[in-house]
């Protein structure tokens, strides 16, 4: 891989991951606008683990009160009900996706997946759900009132983001404004519950990489780095828009795009396929 490319795939991912626009998907689109070859699954992934390191520095606060509520669980330590009662949630809400994406796993699917069409049905449907809720929802619960039923919910939601083009962080802030969470804690919510199933995806790319040459090493620790930096800066805006503003703007940028991609697709200009 090149420096550009590296730098193009940092700053999509670091951008994407937060926004509800889905970073799969984007990552998908850059071979196939460029003409470049795809980066694949391990650089995706790395990028990925980079966007879980930002998640736990901006949000460190909550992140030290789950992990002493996970200590807390094992009576090493001392620790509040409710940190404990979250560290429980969000495993509960964590093992929709991980038994959605074992299955993918054993069964090839996520090849399959990857293509532009895809992509533009579901950023345009998913964009559209999204307005609806935004629109309908109440505004009113926090993160602290969530339940089992709310982390379930949610984590079923999340499992349904292991297809590009739904956004990870755009159906878990759906499915949380649904259940009546105000828009910012619904995005609290949403990237809390996203650790461990980005910690288990940096698991594997750990594994992946020590088995990897050099030169692929490197790319994805670059990458990795350049990420971070773009993650941090897009979730910052993310969490202060929504204080201020709903969710239409990345609704109308998801429809938009959705469109354009079916577009060149029809009209020949990119292949309407998995490459």
């Amino acid at each position: 891989m090149t420096f550009l490319q590296m730098l193009v795939i940092s700053i999509v991912q670091g951008i994407t991951e937060f926004l509800p626009i889905s970073s799969s998907g984007h990552l998908i689109l850059i071979p196939a606008l460029t003409g470049w070859e795809d980066q694949g699954i391990m650089i995706d992934v790395a990028v990925h683990v980079a966007t879980l390191a930002a998640i736990m520095a901006y949000f460190f606060r909550d992140v030290g009160r789950l992990i002493r509520g996970g200590v807390g669980l094992t009576g090493l330590v001392q620790a509040e009900n409710l940190e404990k009662q979250w560290v429980l949630f969000i495993i509960a809400g964590s093992v929709p996706a991980v038994i959605v994406g074992g299955l993918f796993s054993v069964y090839s699917v996520t090849d399959y997946l990857r293509s532009p069409l895809l992509v533009a049905c579901t950023l345009i449907f998913y964009g559209l759900l999204m307005l609806y809720v935004d629109r309908t929802s109440r505004s009113e619960r926090k993160f602290e009132e969530v339940g089992l039923r709310d982390a379930v919910i949610v984590g079923c939601a999340q499992a349904l983001a292991l297809i590009p083009g739904t956004s990870r962080s755009g159906i878990t802030i759906t499915a949380a404004r649904y259940l009546g969470f105000t828009r910012v804690e619904a995005a609290r919510f949403s990237f809390l519950l996203s650790l461990p199933a980005v910690a288990g995806a940096g698991l594997l790319v750990g594994t992946r990489l020590v088995d990897a040459d050099p030169s692929q090493q490197q790319a994805a620790i670059i990458t990795g780095i350049m990420t971070f930096f773009t993650a941090l800066a897009a979730m910052a805006f993310l969490m202060r828009w929504l204080e201020r503003a709903g969710l239409e703007l990345f609704v109308y940028y998801r429809v938009g795009l959705g469109v354009l991609l079916l577009v060149l697709i029809f009209t020949g200009n990119i292949p309407d396929t998995a490459q």
